[in-house]
């Protein structure tokens, strides 16, 4: 593991939970955490480089803990349960669950961790959004400028939102990523936020003459197109149609190639689970 920090802490998390800690290690090395009467653990799905199947970067989700990679994702039923201030508990949560989880895989060295910031954290949070997520990466000494925050889908008068959490973002060093409904809401929000990446859902390109516009746009900016959700052989023959016709390169994620999983895939894994990581050989009995 090339992150001594993460390392140490690692082997100080118990093996079981602890009431003095919300974190602790199962017996497959995740990283787990607990909130309400849930436990929660990662699954990151690949998102790739068609062309060649290479992997760009990796999206993390929380997952419920399963032994299997079968959890159930469960953030929408908890954050409808819980008021500004517990959701903002659970996104930091799952933050920190996925930071872990994701650096203690050899094949984050030389990927991405995209990383979901959710609506109700736009206005939840008062004030420098991300200066407590820098300081665990920073304690940890985890490289934030390998991490991408994705902004969520807004109403276009929240946009002023979305650019005020976006410039606290980038004063605490990270880069973003936007999501957008259709290819003519990314071509405004590559104006408006001037983003790293932009993620638009493949299932449907309503405008093939926009979503050709985008990625031309995309490409001379130096901007990541990423199509999220492909799903079907058909979807990625027309990004593929796409991508040839504008000359530029996308990047595609979802089921068809990848299903989110604890482990870290590698590009020629192709919609398969594969064997979990070790856990760490050594382990101290106290909580962190």
């Amino acid at each position: 593991m090339p992150f001594p920090a993460l390392q140490k802490y690692l082997v100080r998390l118990p093996a079981t939970p602890q009431a003095a800690t919300s974190v602790w290690l199962d017996r497959h090395g995740r990283a787990t955490g607990r909130y309400f009467n849930s436990t929660l653990t990662s699954a990151f799905q690949a998102i790739r480089a068609p062309a060649a199947q290479q992997i760009v970067g990796f999206e993390g989700f929380a997952r419920s803990h399963s032994n299997s990679d079968s959890g159930l994702s469960l953030w929408k039923l908890l954050d409808h349960a819980a008021s500004d201030d517990e959701s903002i508990a659970l996104d930091r949560l799952c933050r920190m669950l996925h930071a872990i989880n994701f650096f203690r895989q050899p094949q984050a060295a030389h990927t991405d961790l995209y990383l979901s910031v959710h609506a109700r954290l736009l206005a939840g949070v008062s004030a420098n959004h991300g200066n407590a997520f820098r300081r665990v990466l920073d304690s940890l000494e985890l490289p934030h400028e390998k991490i991408v925050l994705q902004l969520p889908l807004v109403a276009k008068h929240q946009n002023w939102l979305l650019a005020y959490v976006a410039d606290n973002y980038r004063r605490n060093g990270f880069r973003l990523a936007v999501n957008a409904a259709d290819a003519g809401q990314a071509l405004a929000l590559l104006d408006a936020l001037q983003p790293e990446a932009i993620k638009v859902d493949a299932r449907e390109i309503p405008d093939p003459d926009a979503a050709l516009h985008l990625l031309q746009e995309a490409g001379r900016r130096g901007v990541r197109l990423i199509f999220k959700r492909v799903e079907t052989e058909a979807v990625a023959a027309t990004l593929h149609a796409l991508a040839a016709s504008a000359g530029q390169t996308l990047l595609t994620q979802g089921f068809l190639r990848d299903l989110p999983a604890a482990a870290l895939a590698t590009s020629n894994t192709l919609g398969t689970t594969a064997d979990l990581p070790a856990a760490p050989t050594l382990r101290a009995s106290a909580a962190a």
